[in-house]
């Protein structure tokens, strides 16, 4: 399997929920997928991608979320002699 390719599932999501969280969920699944292109295409490219959770996200109703933050390494270029 390749990261680009898309599992299929019945269901991704538990849980009872409103159609404004399940568009929500939506978004999120559709843009981490994206994201998980440019990363491939970044290490083809040559660089270390490594996500890092930034910071934690509260409602103060029970829920919560991770936001990232990338480290990125390249490899030092070859100096010219």
């Amino acid at each position: 399997m390749k990261s680009a390719d898309i599992i299929q599932m019945v269901e991704p999501f538990n849980g009872p929920k409103t159609q404004d969280v399940d568009v929500a969920i939506r978004k999120v699944a559709d843009t981490l997928h994206r994201l998980n292109l440019q990363i491939h295409q970044a290490v083809e490219a040559g660089a270390s991608i490594e996500l890092m959770r930034a910071h934690r996200v509260h409602n103060g109703r029970g829920q919560w979320g991770d936001q990232m933050v990338p480290i990125v390494r390249v490899p030092d270029a070859p100096t010219k002699e």
